[in-house]
């Protein structure tokens, strides 16, 4: 049966309002990640998608709701649907990828807003610990909540040192030598990890995989 010319009206407002809705979000991710939660401005936000400042109000109700949207559909939807296994790799490269496009910048918003008002803070914290349990299992020991604990806070420093700091060489090194050179160390941390971390491609020269004395694995 065709639509009616009301019914056409009124698909094409929804879809004019998920358009709106979902640029607001976008907007809001990039700049938390830039600026972080105090500093991101509603005005800012609603300019940067191009939006009414009332509409961010009618779809979130306020910045702070706005804020708890940016975290679920990045850093919550990243718990959901990454395996256990690949949530560190899979984390590191989206702070590595500096906002690159489809990039997950939730820790980039966690490093810029830890700090502000007692409310986000909470929420952060939440996050944090969230991450922590999914990295625990992958250890048996019976200190592995301390290297789920251990292994996010050098995720974080790792984001803090690079992103916010840009502390160098650090800041314009390779994501795969990074993630290479991470992933060989923190696998005597948490020992489900993958032996073989994020890349093939040797980072210390040599051709074979192999490690060198008491090294642990860790390119040098």
């Amino acid at each position: 049966m065709a639509k009616t010319p009301r019914q056409g009206t009124a698909n094409a407002s929804r879809r004019d309002a998920q358009g709106t809705r979902l640029r607001l979000l976008d907007a809001a991710s990039e700049l938390f990640a830039e600026r972080g939660y105090e500093r991101a401005t509603v005005r800012d936000i609603a300019s940067r998608a191009e939006a009414n400042q009332a509409l961010l109000f009618r779809y979130f109700g306020s910045k702070k709701a706005l804020f708890g949207e940016v975290m679920a559909r990045g850093g919550h939807e990243q718990l959901r649907t990454t395996p256990a296994e690949r949530l560190f790799e899979v984390a590191l490269r989206g702070m590595l990828a500096g906002g690159g496009e489809g990039a997950d910048r939730s820790l980039e918003v966690c490093l810029r807003s830890i700090g502000g008002s007692d409310e986000i803070a909470e929420a952060l914290r939440g996050l944090g610990e969230e991450y922590a349990e999914v990295l625990a299992t992958l250890s048996a020991s019976e200190t592995g909540s301390l290297r789920a604990d251990l292994a996010l806070s050098w995720l974080l420093g790792i984001g803090l040192m690079r992103v916010v700091v840009a502390k160098e060489p650090l800041a314009s090194a390779d994501p795969d030598t990074v993630c290479a050179l991470v992933a060989g160390a923190l696998g005597n941390l948490l020992e489900s990890l993958p032996a073989e971390g994020a890349t093939d491609a040797p980072m210390d020269g040599s051709t074979d995989g192999s490690t060198d004395g008491e090294s642990g694995g860790i390119p040098e």
